[in-house]
């Protein structure tokens, strides 16, 4: 791939993951319609178990280490189950609004592939 679109992916994807990962702990952007009853027990959950703190954490980290371009490829798989995740989420609670999470999906997708010779080693 080239240096250039791969840089210019990496920083996109930086801010996208820093931006919607602080959200979640400021709020300023609302869910867009109204929250059906099956998407306030998952976000319930969610919230009461601490573990959209967490999903939150690993995207601002993730973001950063593409900002940085630091621990990259490690932080590419790590949040691959946070994309797979928001995906299904949309697919199944949201179809609406999937686009966000696919555009995650797709840009982790292309990351890991950018970094692929990384995990050579893991995959032998």
């Amino acid at each position: 791939m080239n240096s250039k679109v791969l840089l210019v992916l990496r920083i996109f994807f930086g801010l996208f993951l820093v931006f919607f990962g602080a959200n979640k702990f400021g709020h300023w952007m609302q869910p867009p319609g109204e929250m059906t009853a099956d998407m306030q027990n998952y976000f319930g959950a969610l919230t009461s178990t601490k573990t959209i703190t967490l999903v939150a954490i690993v995207e601002i980290v993730a973001g950063l280490s593409l900002l940085f371009n630091k621990y990259v490829p490690l932080l590419m798989i790590i949040l691959m189950s946070v994309s797979i995740n928001a995906v299904l989420y949309h697919v199944t609670l949201d179809p609406d609004n999937t686009l966000m999470a696919g555009l995650m999906l797709i840009l982790n997708i292309i990351m890991l592939y950018a970094y692929k010779h990384h995990y050579r080693e893991l995959l032998n």
